[in-house]
Formats: C-alpha cells, sequence, structure tokens
C-alpha cells in the first residue's frame, strides 16, 4: 500500500463566484421587490416569508455555482491522506486518530470555518474505555454429563460485557429466547414471565420480518438490531447473550464479526445500567451443531420464535466461560467547525453535517498479510464529502441564514459513541438543530438516476430532498436494502433520539449505462470482501462521478435547509416525533 504523509495538506479552491458580485446581485434583486413601479414604497405587499424565499432562491441560484467546487480534486486527496497506511487504521485513542483529528482541524483551518465545539474548541473530547478480551479458544457447552466444543473464530467471538479484569459464566443455563424482542406496541414478547436471570440467551438476529402486519415487514427496526438484543438481554438480569448470525439476518458475512468484534473493544464509561458477562455470536453452522447438541432443531426452533404466543426454550444446557481482560481509559474526541449563520432571528440554529472519520485500526491479518483495516470507503470517504461541502458553503457570496455545524464522530464503529456523545451532550439545544445530513460512505461506481434516502417517509425533509434530485433529473426511492437497519446503524440515529429529523443518503443501484442489477451486484460483492477489512483500501478503479453528484447534492439540500424558516419536523406517528415536539417546546 502506497504511504503518504499524513500531513500533507490540500489547498481549499477558490470560489467560482466573488462575494462582492454576489452580493451586488442579491442587492438588485432585494431593491427592484422593493419598490412599486412609481417609486412609491411597496408596503406591505411582500411579507416577510416572501423576501426569506426570493433571498433564498438568490442563495440557492450562488450555491449551484459554488457546488462546482466539489470533483474528484476535492474529495480524492483527503480519502488519500485519511486512508494512508500513517493513520493505521484510526482506532479511538491511537496516534492515528489523534493524526486523523489534527487534519480535521487543519483542513477547517485553511477553509476558514471557525471552532464549532465546546467552550469555542475544535473537539468535543470525551473519555472511552478500551476492552481488549482474551477469549479461550474453545467454549465448551455441557449437557447430561456430554460435552460440545465450539471452536474460538471459526464458531463463535465472543468478548467481556463488564468493565472489569475478567467476564465469567460458570454453568450457566442456555435459553433459547426467539428474536429476543420485548414491544408492547406490536403486541410482541419473546421473554414472557420467565425469570432469565443468570442465564445465557440464545437469540436469532433481525426482527419479525415475514408478514407486513408484523413489526414493519421487512424495514427492520432498532428491536432487530444487535445492540438491543444485548441491551435487552441484560435488562432481564441474563449473564450471557448469544446472538446467531446468517448472511440474510446480518446483512453482512460471519467475517465482519470476526473483524469487528475481535481486538480492543471501546465503550462509553459505565454507569449504573444491567450489563451482560459475555456478549458474543455463533455461525449458523456452530449453532445447528449446538441445538442438535441440545436435541432441539434449529430450523423448527426458528420457525416456533415466528409466534406471538412464543415462549423462552430451556436447552438443558450448560456452559461455563472465562475471558481476561486488559482495560485502558482514554480519550477521543469529536471534531466540530463551524460557518456562523447571518440571520439574527434563526442564526442561532444549525444545520449539521456529520460523517464518522474512525476505523477499526490494526488487526488480524487478512490472506495477503495486511493488517491495517484502513477505511477508505467506510468513511474516510464521507469525512472528505464533508469537507468538500463545507469549502462549498465558504465560495458561497455570504453566510445562509442558519449556521452550519461540520461534525466528525469519533468512535462510530465502536458503537455510535461519538455521536451517542454528543446527542447526550449537544452544543446546541436539539430544539435548535434543524437537521442532521449524515454521510456515511460513498458512491465508487459512478452515477445513478436513483437517490437511496434511508429514513424516506419519516420526515418532511422528503420534499427538500426529492426537489433538490429532479433538478439532477434523478428520482428519490427508500431503502433498497431494508431488511439491514441501515437507519439504526449510523450516526444519525443518536440524533434522531434527541429529536433531529436525519437526511442519510446512500448509494444507489440504479447505475446510468449499466443493466438490470449491476448496481446491487456491485454493492453486495464490495461489501462481502471488503466491509471492515483490510481491503478497503482507495484505489485507481475508484469512479468519482457518483460520488460527486450525491455530495453536491447533500451541499444543496443543506443551503435550503439553512435558508429556510420553518424547522423540519417529523411524520406524524413517527417514533422520533415526541423527541422533535419536547425539543422544540424547550427552546420556545
Amino acid at each position: 500500500m502506497k504511504r503518504l504523509m499524513w500531513m500533507q495538506r490540500i489547498p481549499a479552491t477558490s470560489g467560482v463566484l466573488t462575494r462582492a458580485a454576489a452580493v451586488c446581485t442579491t442587492a438588485l434583486v432585494v431593491l427592484v421587490g422593493c419598490g412599486s413601479p412609481g417609486g412609491e414604497p411597496a408596503g406591505d405587499a411582500a411579507s416577510t416569508d416572501e423576501q426569506a424565499a426570493t433571498e433564498s432562491s438568490v442563495l440557492l441560484e450562488a450555491a449551484r455555482e459554488a457546488q462546482t467546487t466539489i470533483r474528484t480534486e476535492s474529495l480524492r486527496p483527503h480519502i488519500a491522506v485519511l486512508s494512508d497506511d500513517a493513520m493505521e487504521g484510526r482506532a479511538p485513542g491511537t496516534p492515528g486518530d489523534d493524526k486523523a483529528q489534527e487534519y480535521l482541524i487543519e483542513q477547517m483551518q485553511q477553509l476558514g470555518l471557525e471552532p464549532g465545539g465546546p467552550d469555542g474548541q475544535w473537539r468535543q473530547s470525551f473519555d472511552i474505555v478500551s476492552i481488549e478480551s482474551t477469549v479461550p479458544e474453545t467454549w465448551a457447552f455441557t449437557k447430561d454429563g456430554d460435552n460440545l466444543t465450539l471452536a474460538w473464530w471459526d464458531d463463535f467471538i465472543a468478548s467481556s460485557g463488564v468493565q472489569a479484569e475478567s467476564a465469567t459464566l460458570d454453568g450457566a443455563e442456555v435459553v433459547f429466547v426467539g428474536y429476543g424482542i420485548d414491544a408492547p406496541e406490536y403486541e410482541w414478547n419473546d421473554f414472557g414471565d420467565t425469570d432469565l436471570s443468570g442465564k445465557v440467551l440464545l437469540i436469532v438476529n433481525n426482527d419479525p420480518d415475514w408478514d407486513p402486519e408484523l413489526f414493519e415487514g421487512d424495514r427492520r427496526l432498532y428491536y432487530g438490531r444487535w445492540t438491543y438484543k444485548y441491551e435487552a438481554a441484560a435488562a432481564r438480569g441474563a449473564a450471557g447473550a448469544i446472538i446467531i448470525h446468517t448472511r440474510p439476518s446480518a446483512g453482512y458475512p460471519f467475517g465482519v464479526v470476526q473483524s469487528s468484534w475481535t481486538g480492543p473493544q471501546f465503550e462509553l464509561p459505565a454507569g449504573d445500567e444491567p450489563r451482560l458477562q459475555v456478549a458474543a455470536w455463533t455461525s449458523e453452522d456452530a449453532t445447528r451443531r449446538l441445538l442438535e447438541f441440545a436435541g432441539q432443531d434449529y430450523d423448527t426452533l426458528v420457525e416456533q420464535a415466528k409466534s406471538r404466543d412464543f415462549t423462552p426454550v430451556p436447552l438443558g444446557v450448560s456452559t461455563s466461560l472465562a475471558i481476561e481482560t486488559t482495560l485502558e481509559r482514554t480519550q477521543t474526541a469529536n471534531v466540530l467547525g463551524k460557518l456562523a449563520g447571518s440571520d439574527p432571528e434563526i442564526g442561532d440554529e444549525i444545520v449539521l453535517y456529520g460523517a464518522h472519520f474512525d476505523h477499526l485500526g490494526v488487526g488480524r491479518a487478512d490472506d495477503a498479510g495486511d493488517t491495517i483495516y484502513n477505511g477508505a470507503l467506510d468513511n474516510a470517504a464521507g469525512s472528505a464529502a464533508v469537507l468538500a461541502v463545507a469549502q462549498s458553503f465558504l465560495d458561497l457570496p455570504e453566510a445562509p441564514r442558519r449556521s452550519v455545524v461540520f461534525a466528525f464522530w469519533g468512535a462510530e464503529e465502536s458503537g455510535l459513541l461519538g455521536s451517542k456523545h454528543f446527542g447526550e451532550n449537544p452544543t446546541v439545544a436539539p430544539g435548535k438543530i434543524a437537521a442532521n445530513l449524515n454521510i456515511d460512505g460513498g458512491n465508487i461506481w459512478g452515477v445513478t438516476d436513483d437517490v437511496v434516502f434511508i429514513g424516506h417517509g419519516k420526515s418532511d425533509l422528503d420534499a427538500v430532498v426529492e426537489r433538490h434530485a429532479a433538478a439532477q433529473e434523478r428520482h428519490v426511492v427508500g431503502d433498497q436494502f431494508p431488511d439491514r437497519g441501515y437507519f439504526y446503524r449510523s450516526d444519525q440515529l443518536n440524533l434522531a433520539r434527541i429529536g433531529v429529523p436525519a437526511v442519510y443518503l446512500d448509494t444507489g443501484t440504479e447505475f446510468r449505462d449499466r443493466p438490470a442489477g449491476w448496481g446491487k451486484e456491485q454493492l453486495e460483492a464490495w461489501e462481502g470482501a471488503s466491509y471492515h477489512q483490510p481491503s478497503d483500501e482507495l484505489e485507481d478503479s475508484w469512479v468519482f462521478d457518483g460520488m460527486i453528484a450525491d455530495t453536491r447534492l447533500l451541499f444543496l439540500i443543506g443551503v435550503d435547509l439553512a435558508e429556510q424558516t420553518a424547522l423540519p419536523r417529523w411524520t406524524p406517528g413517527d417514533e422520533f416525533e415526541a423527541a422533535r415536539t419536547a425539543a422544540l417546546a424547550r427552546v420556545e
């Protein structure tokens, strides 16, 4: 892999429209609109909203010029630096993490942004705990004096669920709990009244997806996320939880579990929340063998779990496991820059762009001997896009009405920790955050006719996205892989939880001049080979046209949102509507 100097500077591109010329244009429009043909005052003929709309259209017109600075030259160099071997995979709390933060700060300083963090700082620092688990090579399960042994790496991956020097299961009974979901609003409870204290829960991944009348059909909810399942098990006093991995239910191969859940794992410092001793995954093949050993059939049990009448099934199997851990308390940070708004009424409100800059660091070698998980697409590309958008904002003739904050989240790969910390400690009141535009990944295959909007239908942001997509002669569609729960897998989730509506665009699948189905094939092939693997590197084969189109689209959407008077809202009845209502009430 080619090595670059991480301190390489990327010069900001000059604006395509001078501030002076555009300000004159704005002034001309305002002068023409403020008087009658006879020179008499216009009086109340134009409302405040109409004036704002006129000014907004002028700035949007300037934005259509400023977007042209978003091109390969404003994206690729940033990706090259952030994903270089010198960054060592940008794992939280490592020298590579520090280097990445410094690079992002330097770039924003060069652009002319001001610090957007607390107390006028670029960083919003927060403590994290590194937990590195030493797991036995085998895991034994016992029934009636017989033993079944699973092999670490091939059959199971396990880690400590507690921030302590060791985590222990001691003769704990294994209980199959179906999907491990308690969702009163869907009249679903896999746990019932069963006492699960001290047990190890074996859990089906995903949520009920076979019937559109149950949950949301094939659209995965948070109930289908591994984080929920561990949380729900801990809340019931379980000692451990094992999630059954299958490619369809996870949306990624077991190799992603192997690369993501080994090595140092990072968490926010523990509070008084319930916690598991052991959090684990097993492969489908290993799970089938375990259930056969217990005298059960995998397919039969999974079928039983597809019912509201399901109750937990004790397997008559017990297990013990001792994990030794190395703990280290360290820090990472979110990096935030800001462009101050120009409107005295809404200038203290913000449009929040965000992309995580971390990745997995250095880990197990792949077949080529590569140990650095560079994270070029995931998410050096998203970080580069945010920097390119910031540059285009600064190329506008004047600042938009609302302020714009450019956030680079730390420790996303460890469980969305940076955005979680921001959500719990926002630098701006949530009721004053107009919207979050999250960028996680990028299109490296070409321009698409479709714009994939993760969360389409959840808020009134649909209309804004659709308007600007149409200007690119593209159409907006919802999640093309709804079963994978992408809305709950990226940083906009933690903003949504405090009420902030979100725009999260994913790579489309309808590639121009390509046959039907080609796009999905490329996405699934990349996911299978490079997602959370050392092979996620910047390649000469990358085609930037699609990333440019998507980044320009996000820029125009952000300008529009920064100019609108009204604050976006969630769709009535959406799961995050109540949080938005409460957030807005607190700032009235």
